[in-house]
């Protein structure tokens, strides 16, 4: 069974070509355009692995970040901060609240495979 993605981002463009990258590489994906959806999908789709934008209508990506690793039954879920916040302060901000990573826009299609691939254990 391929492994469930998750695209948390409200920049249309964006989700777009990630959603084909995505399911060109092997992966089932779902979408959400606002924080508060994020958290709906993940009870719903139960997702492997969150792309999460930080700046997100509702709820942002720091905001989803924390609710995910206060949920025990999404300890499994590996979070990919995608985000054109690239400040120091930010990062350490994302990986302190839990993300597994985290990846500055623009990014290069490849390096952002080579982490999802990473963080999947494949």
């Amino acid at each position: 069974m391929s492994k469930r993605i998750l695209i948390a981002d409200d920049e249309p463009n964006i989700v777009v070509s990630l959603e084909f990258l995505m399911q060109s590489s092997g992966y089932q994906v779902q979408t959400a355009a606002n924080g508060d959806e994020a958290l709906r999908q993940i009870t719903e789709f139960s997702p492997d692995l969150i792309l999460l934008d930080i700046m997100l209508p509702q709820k942002n990506g720091f905001e989803v970040c924390q609710k995910i690793r206060e949920n025990p039954a999404w300890n499994g879920i590996k979070v990919v901060m995608l985000t054109a916040k690239g400040r120091e302060s930010e990062v350490t901000k994302g990986l302190a609240l839990g993300a597994d990573a985290y990846i500055t826009k623009p990014f290069a299609t490849r390096e952002l495979l080579a982490s999802v691939r990473r963080l999947l254990g494949e």
